[in-house]
């Protein structure tokens, strides 16, 4: 029995060591459109409502040429990388403080689920799949916490997702572009 318990408080330190290493880690964080400024989208989309199925868009869209690269905006681990029928083609990375940054809309993927991704590493290309067909090529950006911040849940249209949904617009606005 005692020998259950040890196994049991060493997996538990495991654990809340691993998720404490992840908060800590710095989030060196770029805007994931290569040579895209705060003037390649609209300050006012994020939490926007009424936005078409997904009800709040709940990201921005950073608009640039079709092919323009899209890089990794953090280091991190790419945890899903695939096509989605709203999303189109799409990439999300794990990176530091527990936070998946999600691209969707992409022309192309250069990404695999698996891929250890660094900051500035290029991941695919700016297009218009998905719910985004035929209209500008754009690069939809979210950034998600596993971490809930729960002070931020409101009343509003969807609000208890805010304490998941972090604003794109205020981390990239603070930050130059890369390349």
């Amino acid at each position: 029995m005692l020998y259950k318990s040890r196994k049991i408080l060493l997996y538990f330190s495991f654990i809340i060591i691993v998720v404490s290493l992840g908060l800590v880690i710095p989030e060196r964080l770029v805007n994931p459109v290569k040579g895209a400024t705060s003037r390649d989208w609209n300050h006012q989309t994020f939490w926007y409502s009424p936005w078409g199925a997904s009800g709040v868009h709940k990201g921005i869209d950073i608009f640039g040429k079709r092919f323009q690269q899209v890089i990794a905006p953090v280091s991190g681990i790419v945890v899903f990388s695939g096509e989605l029928k709203r999303g189109g083609h799409a990439v999300a990375i794990l990176g530091p403080k527990w936070r998946i940054h999600y691209m969707a809309h992409l022309q192309y993927r250069d990404a695999k689920v698996g891929d250890w991704v660094s900051v500035g590493d290029e991941i695919g290309g700016i297009g218009d799949t998905g719910n985004a067909k035929g209209k500008q090529p754009h690069v939809h950006y979210s950034i998600m916490t596993l971490v809930p911040y729960l002070w931020r849940i409101d009343f509003s249209e969807q609000g208890f997702k805010k304490a998941f949904y972090l604003s794109p617009h205020d981390k990239l606005i603070s930050i130059p572009s890369f390349g």
